[in-house]
């Protein structure tokens, strides 16, 4: 199965300058950028190992995923 990399700085590979200043600098941007590498970590080790969870539970993960993204990316936008 393949899988796919959703770190900030793959997803967004032009931002990554922008990414890493704000994560450095911007005490907000940092916290809600380690809530989601958090996630995006869970995430990819349930799909690495297959483990068991129910597609409602994925489904939630990923969600959570998808809001802390949005957020972080219109920061990211306010801030260029």
């Amino acid at each position: 199965m393949h899988i796919d990399d959703h770190s900030l700085c793959n997803d967004f590979p032009h931002q990554r300058e922008l990414i890493l200043r704000l994560i450095n600098g911007n005490e907000e941007f940092a916290r809600i950028a380690e809530a989601y590498t958090r996630i995006d970590t869970e995430i990819h080790a349930l799909e690495v190992d297959e483990s068991p969870i129910g597609d409602d539970a994925m489904h939630e993960l990923k969600h959570q995923r998808t809001l802390l993204k949005d957020g972080l990316y219109e920061r990211m936008m306010a801030a260029e």
